[in-house]
């Protein structure tokens, strides 16, 4: 593109974002001389774009208004930021209504794109994963995120650049799975060449990724974003918890996802005293003298790992349902605690 057409499509998207504009402001963004500009303007209206002349002191030029605009310029960041935007609002829920709507604009958008952007954009929408808590996505690294993608459709290791949470940085070179969206981050899957482990790593710890030579061959089992959610919920922190919760699986679940706890049957066992205690005083009230019991209600062991406590009392208040901690003791003590403070508010009350 020669550089005096670039700064013509530079005035149309200077004009695009509404209002009137000045020749001074509009030569000091384009770097050029006043009567420049109005030739470029007459650029412009030669393409049927309607330009108007606005007189006066505050005059310039602007759009007609009403004017459909022709489609957009976008570079690599733009593009990933507007198709991420409505891939994640189509994953999250819209109506029938808005989803139609969502996917004709990315096809629009994918249709107008140069062939390189588009094939590469199209290989990270086949890439991405999301599971059923994506939140409000941070923003990824448009180079970060492309490469991996690349890396993942044609199963090519990628050498990447890490910083683990402690502030440790080190090269790595990564078998990569598959693209997750999860809790507002993005994570890549993948196993670790040198360890032969599988992993999970953050994109914003990522940088300088580079494909290297060869290939790998697919796994097989359960995709990347069950895989992500199954490294949650078995990763090492500073509590390990264990409760028995009586409800169905779907009552736990709202409070206690998949990608924080896992759940299996509670086998039939004679309670402590303390656990019975506990049971009584921080979730009896649930199901509890209703005369019978719902179907599908029964025992269920969530075991989690957790960095901090505090704020599981919390949850396991608000799941309304009768359950028993097991472990660790710290955690009895701060479910106490909490029943404790609720009990004194709404005496006050």
């Amino acid at each position: 593109m020669s550089r005096p057409t670039g700064r013509v499509l530079t005035l149309l998207e200077l004009l695009q974002s509404g209002g009137t504009r000045t020749t001074a402001e509009l030569a000091g963004r384009l770097g050029v001389e006043g009567r420049t500009v109005r030739r470029y303007v007459d650029q412009l209206i030669d393409l049927d774009v309607p330009v108007e002349s606005v007189r006066g002191r505050y005059g310039g030029y602007r759009l007609a208004p009403g004017y459909r605009l022709p489609p957009l310029m976008f570079d690599d960041d733009e593009a990933l930021a507007v198709l991420l935007g409505l891939v994640a609002g189509r994953r999250t829920g819209l109506t029938t209504t808005e989803l139609a709507a969502n996917e004709t604009a990315s096809a629009k958008i994918m249709r107008v794109l140069p062939k390189h952007l588009a094939r590469r954009l199209d290989t990270l929408l086949d890439a991405l994963a999301f599971t059923d808590r994506p939140g409000g996505f941070d923003t990824p690294d448009a180079q970060v995120l492309l490469t991996l993608a690349d890396a993942v459709r044609h199963r090519r290791p990628v050498s990447v650049r890490y910083t683990d949470r402690h502030g440790r940085a080190g090269e790595r070179t990564l078998h990569a799975y598959g693209i997750v969206a999860h809790a507002g981050r993005w994570y890549v899957t993948g196993k670790d060449a040198r360890t032969a482990e599988d992993r999970t790593f953050r994109l914003d710890r990522i940088t300088e990724p580079r494909t290297l030579p060869g290939s790998f061959e697919a796994p097989t089992g359960p995709g990347p974003a069950h895989r992500l959610l199954s490294g949650f919920a078995t990763a090492g922190y500073r509590h390990e918890v264990s409760l028995r919760i009586h409800g169905t699986v779907e009552q736990i679940r709202a409070r206690l996802p998949a990608g924080l706890a896992t759940l299996t049957e509670a086998e039939t066992e004679t309670e402590t005293e303390t656990e019975a205690e506990t049971e009584t005083e921080a979730g009896a009230g649930a199901g509890a003298g209703d005369g019978g019991e719902p179907a599908g209600e029964r025992w269920l062991r969530a075991v989690l790992r957790a960095e901090r406590l505090d704020w599981l009392p919390p949850v396991l208040a608000a799941l309304d349902r009768p359950f028993v901690v097991e472990r660790p003791a710290e955690l009895r003590a701060l479910v106490t605690a909490f029943a404790d403070r609720l009990a004194e508010r709404a005496r006050r009350v």
